[in-house]
């Protein structure tokens, strides 16, 4: 296949823009197809392209900061959405904030002026013809969410996420924290933060009365059916929790010798150990009632929360069934998927995932090897994440419990994240050129 074939991209969010521009500036003519302002899904309102839904914030820029490190990727990639943020940058303290409508503007305004660029305008309710792009996002349209479980067969796609806080391991206070199974069966696979009643009561008493983040329009009629989240459970009675998710029957606290009064289990998030889930906490509470009232938990009080619980309408990829290397279907490399729809999570997290499939599939066009980005960078780490086999998969944002562990020990976490960070830029340096991307 030469470099002369058109690529359809389907999708101008900023997934489906990243790789638009990531194949144009390769020589790679692009179709881009757009179902806005022909039809909107119920979340979008602006006919431009990259349109931010929610905040408008990017989160923060620093090197200590995995968003800072994810931003830092994708200057070095050449990344067009990270320049029009920043050219439509808004004061925001320590953090890349944008003006909405000038961050879509310069977007659309690059791609629509590109020569090697097509823009259509119109509802897609197939998968298209490879080589190709799917970005649809967590709101794709009804018809080519069809066509995808009928490609990729029943169980492939998730329609709702509702997923239980993680945190960084590191972060636990394990003098209070223990690690235990039921009646000592099988393995000590959870830990556990036992609670007194005291505890117990406190903790119910300010989650019932904690502030819930609002549902779109369009959400507001869901089920969860056979996951409640952890607010609606506890508002049905005192004891609910302590005798559901939080039953401490058939846990020992080897400092007291005695059953707590209750108990949060934490699973295992990942191979690597570095990141544990709250069991049972789906949650619709604001990301800044979780990280107060979650951390009167015992051994969480400072907690380090690389994803908060959510409960929402988004359609999602089962990606360990479904997904190959960077981000290609299973069976077929010249057709990716990109954006949200793959599990990744969060607007630079996207644009990543849209930039690695668009590098990657031009290789693959080309017949020569695709680029390894490697755990030791976030291109690296939020592909492998998606692709992974896991028990109970859940999308994901960059944080630094995804990377490759350093194979010395930097004492103090900033420092060690700054390495971290240091590390995978210089491997990002490394792919570039060892694949002259």
């Amino acid at each position: 296949m030469n470099r002369q074939t058109t690529v359809t991209i389907v999708g101008a969010g900023l997934a489906g823009s990243e790789a638009a521009w990531q194949l144009a500036k390769r020589g790679i003519p692009v179709r881009l197809v757009e179902m806005k302002p022909v039809k909107y899904s119920p979340a979008h309102k602006y006919p431009g392209f990259g349109e931010l839904v929610c905040s408008n914030s990017l989160k923060a820029e620093h090197l200590s900061n995995a968003s800072g490190l994810l931003k830092a990727e994708l200057r070095a990639m050449g990344s067009l959405i990270l320049k029009c943020a920043e050219a439509s940058r808004v004061p925001a303290g320590g953090a890349l904030a944008v003006d909405r409508v000038r961050f879509s503007d310069g977007i659309t305004a690059a791609l629509e002026g590109h020569p090697l660029v097509t823009v259509e305008r119109g509802v897609v309710r197939e998968l298209p013809e490879a080589p190709a792009i799917v970005a649809t996002g967590p709101l794709t349209d009804p018809a080519l969410t069809e066509a995808i479980a009928a490609r990729t067969g029943v169980g492939a796609l998730n329609f709702f996420d509702a997923a239980a806080p993680i945190v960084t391991a590191e972060s636990l206070d394990m003098t209070k924290v223990f690690r235990a199974s039921r009646y000592g069966r099988g393995t000590d696979d959870y830990l556990n933060c036992p609670m007194t009643e005291a505890e117990y009561n406190a903790f119910y008493d300010a989650l019932i009365s904690a502030e819930l983040a609002e549902l779109h329009d369009f959400e507001k009629k869901l089920v969860f059916e056979g996951c409640l989240a952890v607010e609606i459970l506890a508002s049905r009675g005192r004891q609910t929790l302590a005798f559901g998710p939080l039953k401490p029957v058939g846990l020992v606290d080897p400092r007291t010798g005695k059953e707590p009064y209750a108990v949060v289990q934490l699973r295992q998030e990942n191979a690597q150990g570095t990141l544990y889930n709250l069991v049972g906490f789906q949650t619709r509470l604001k990301w800044g009632e979780q990280k107060r009232v979650f951390g009167m938990i015992p051994g969480l009080e400072n907690a380090e929360f690389v994803r908060y619980g959510v409960m929402h309408r988004n359609t999602y990829l089962n990606g360990p069934a479904v997904l190959g290397r960077n981000y290609a279907l299973k069976g077929d490399k010249l057709l990716r998927f990109a954006g949200q729809l793959t599990g990744v999570e969060g607007y630079m997290e996207s644009t990543a995932s849209g930039l690695t499939a668009a590098v990657s599939l031009s290789k693959a066009m080309a017949g020569q090897p695709e680029p390894d980005f490697t755990g030791r960078t976030l291109f690296g780490a939020l592909e492998r994440h998606v692709r992974t086999p896991s028990a109970n998969f859940q999308p994901m944002n960059a944080n630094f419990g995804i990377l490759d562990a350093l194979p010395y020990r930097v004492k103090g976490k900033k420092n060690r994240y700054e390495k971290l960070s240091e590390v995978a830029i210089d491997t990002l340096n490394e792919v570039i050129k060892e694949y002259e991307l």
